[in-house]
């Protein structure tokens, strides 16, 4: 097969792939939010915010049903209630242990311009006089969730990290918690930041494959991701510091351009310039970005401000390493120092890196207005805390 035939083969099963696949993205921890709030007069209220389609979907096959979602907001929350008695069976509310009965509402935010139409479930109810804790479960997720507790709405939340189906710590509903210790603070959010690469980012891992490619050789390698690792430090600490602002609409897309600009290059180049490492500290300048727009949907803790952030990019860094060491055992230590090894190696793989990121690119700037609708409508739904 000819070089410019196996071009155009990785670019057809690129395509091929994209196109069945649902998009993955790069900056998703999860798509559930949970937020409680404890009122003074004895009353609860838990709102969930996820996807409105993926709850549904989960509901109807434990249900045992098989018909299709209806697209509009009244049929997807008529569907909710309809199989309301299933979805209390993955959620669990209880006060010292005994399990509470929450009154349930649904409703549904219609989709616009191709967005995924947003799900509130509201459970509220009242708390048991003397009761002196609080404990959730919520098994309708499989990724990690942030529930966050405020006592008063102008009060500091506490915030848990949980599993898909894992239930909180006991929440106590007198003093306040003490806030988590430095140690624990760093362990959480280092662990953060490395799922934000593995298995997260996927496409932070396409670019830093991007840059193993060109230079296998640990020399070249470390000049690149040093350059990347400073540039998106310095950017993740101005954007988390609020110095520097920038929208994730143009951040996101002009990520995925970077990726593609740094595979597509390794098709015509084979060795290491300093040109190729300006860019890849301009593009790591953009990744930063990129991490802080998933660090600020997270959260970072107020008095633990500086631990968080350097721990998160502890992680974030931990996660390319590891990438990197995947690579070099799989491909570079067997065939790095192979004659073909640019020819038949480097060449369809960044073939292939470059087709997902350039479709990526379009996917991005056309979801652009949805994505800004969404984030807002969810925003909104939060200030009413």
């Amino acid at each position: 097969m000819s070089l410019g035939s196996r071009r155009a083969f990785a670019c057809l099963v690129a395509t091929a792939v994209i196109a069945i696949a649902r998009p993955l993205h790069a900056h998703e921890l999860g798509t559930t939010q949970v937020s409680a709030w404890l009122a003074a007069d004895g009353r609860y209220e838990i709102r969930i915010v996820t996807d409105a389609i993926a709850l549904l979907e989960k509901l109807r096959a434990a249900g045992g049903e098989s018909r299709a979602s209806d697209a509009g907001a009244m049929g997807l929350e008529k569907q909710m209630q309809d199989l309301d008695s299933v979805f209390r069976r993955r959620i669990e509310i209880s006060f010292d242990g005994t399990p509470a009965a929450a009154a349930i509402a649904y409703s549904v935010a219609a989709a616009e311009n191709g967005s995924a139409p947003i799900a509130l479930v509201r459970l509220t109810g009242a708390i048991p006089s003397h009761a002196r804790g609080l404990r959730w479960t919520y098994g309708w997720t499989f990724a990690s969730y942030a529930l966050t507790v405020r006592r008063d709405r102008a009060a500091e939340p506490v915030t848990q990290w949980l599993e898909g189906g894992q239930t909180s710590a006991e929440i106590s509903l007198g003093a306040p918690p003490a806030p988590p210790g430095r140690l624990r603070t760093a362990l959480r959010y280092a662990a953060l930041g490395f799922t934000h690469i593995l298995p997260g980012g996927l496409d932070h891992v396409l670019f830093v494959l991007g840059v193993y490619l060109l230079g296998r050789k640990v020399r070249v390698v470390l000049w690149q991701v040093s350059a990347f690792t400073v540039a998106h430090s310095f950017t993740l600490g101005l954007s988390m510091l609020g110095v520097l602002t920038v929208p994730p609409a143009l951040v996101e897309p002009l990520i995925a351009l970077s990726i593609a600009y740094v595979a597509i290059e390794n098709l015509f180049v084979t060795g290491l310039t300093s040109r190729r490492i300006a860019l890849v500290f301009a593009f790591g300048l953009l990744h930063g970005m990129g991490f802080a727009g998933a660090l600020q949907e997270l959260g970072l803790p107020r008095t633990e401000f500086l631990t968080a952030l350097v721990a998160f990019n502890a992680g974030v860094e931990a996660g390319q390493v590891a990438v990197l060491a995947m690579a070099f055992l799989l491909v570079g230590l067997p065939w790095g120092s192979r004659a073909w090894y640019h020819r038949r190696v480097v060449v369809p793989a960044s073939a292939l890196i470059a087709c997902v990121a350039v479709y990526w690119t379009f996917e991005r700037v056309a979801s652009t207005v949805a994505f800004t609708r969404t984030i807002a409508f969810i925003v909104g739904w939060s200030a009413q805390m």
